[in-house]
């Protein structure tokens, strides 16, 4: 299973063989979404937003993880599932504001990420030239990911060097960052 034709393993051929058979999604978004101009690991970053299953805070807590808190890292303002990471968090929305002013164009927001990709589209563009204006769609999704694993990760490591007196563990960071800030007087 998975194998191409050069007997490689790939997973967009796994994928194939997954929906061949029945298993897996068969929305006709997916199968866009593979033809995209993008790399394999940032299309599959895309799919598992679209799937909601990035290990979101939301997420996270629906597995039963303990977290003090499933606000969005990025503006603190709404619990953060894929949805809100990547359509309704305020930074993501001046990320797709800015995308759409650069080709000057005026949009309306969806609020559903297959609907989203759906509807980025080129009005006078070829197929092929959508398949790489959607290629830029997956791009931006995996770039958000990108900065709010920054925002989580690396502003630990940042306090760990800088702020002499921070002496909590990664996993104390991720589970109560509040609690980790707070802590200061």
């Amino acid at each position: 299973m998975g194998d191409n034709e050069k007997g490689c393993f790939s997973v967009k051929s796994s994928y194939e063989c997954l929906a061949k058979n029945g298993i897996g999604p068969r929305l006709e978004v997916f199968k866009f979404l593979w033809k995209t101009k993008a790399f394999p690991n940032v299309t599959t970053t895309t799919l598992r937003a679209m799937l909601g299953i990035l290990p979101t805070r939301e997420c996270l807590s629906r597995r039963g993880v303990a977290l003090e808190s499933t606000l969005c890292a990025l503006c603190q303002a709404k619990v953060k599932s894929c949805q809100h990471l990547f359509l309704e968090c305020s930074v993501a929305l001046c990320v797709w504001a800015l995308c759409y002013r650069w080709i000057g164009i005026l949009f309306v927001q969806h609020n559903d990420l297959k609907n989203h990709f759906k509807s980025f589209l080129l009005i006078q563009a070829s197929n092929k030239q959508n398949m790489v204006w959607k290629g830029v769609w997956v791009a931006i999704v995996r770039c958000i990911w990108e900065h709010r694993n920054s925002v989580v990760f690396k502003l630990w490591l940042w306090m760990k060097h800088k702020v002499h007196t921070f002496n909590y563990s990664f996993v104390d960071w991720i589970l109560n960052p509040m609690s980790c800030i707070k802590s200061y007087k």
